[in-house]
Parts: structure tokens; C-alpha cells; sequence
């Protein structure tokens, strides 16, 4: 019981966050946009925890996925890219 309601508190104050998050970062990016930055941080922040908390070792699969998370965002950036 205890931990689903930190949990909920989590998700919560993620939430009140993240809404006017997406809101100020909707004027400056597309949605498709924003979705490859969470992508891109999600990733940043997987990879480290999966090695040191989870003790996983280390994959060329992250390699791999790292690399086509770049390509992702060049397409996805790259009007801006190359004015």
C-alpha cells in the first residue's frame, strides 16, 4: 500500500510537470520532435542504471540503439540542422 501511493505521488508531480513542459516545448518543436528528445534521454538515463543498479553488462546493443537514436534525431532535426 505504502509503495503504490509513493509511486502515485511520483507519477504525480512528474505529471504537474511535465503538461506545462510540453506546452512551452511545443512552441519550439514539433511533437515528433519532442518525442525523439524523450527518446534520447530515456536512453541516456536506461543504459547507466541497467550497468550500475541492475549489474547488466554492457551491450553493443546499446551501441546500436545509440546510433539509431542519432539518426533519428538528425531527420527529425534536420530542417534546423541545415539552414
Amino acid at each position: 500500500m505504502i509503495a503504490a501511493l509513493v509511486s502515485w505521488g511520483i507519477a504525480l508531480f512528474e505529471y504537474l510537470l511535465q503538461v506545462p513542459a510540453n506546452r512551452i516545448g511545443y512552441e519550439v518543436a514539433s511533437a515528433g520532435q519532442l518525442k525523439i528528445i524523450q527518446e534520447v534521454i530515456s536512453l541516456s538515463v536506461f543504459i547507466p542504471f541497467s550497468m550500475y543498479i541492475l549489474k547488466e553488462p554492457f551491450r553493443t546493443d546499446y551501441i546500436w540503439a545509440g546510433l539509431c537514436l542519432l539518426g533519428a534525431v538528425f531527420f527529425m532535426f534536420r530542417n534546423k540542422i541545415m539552414v
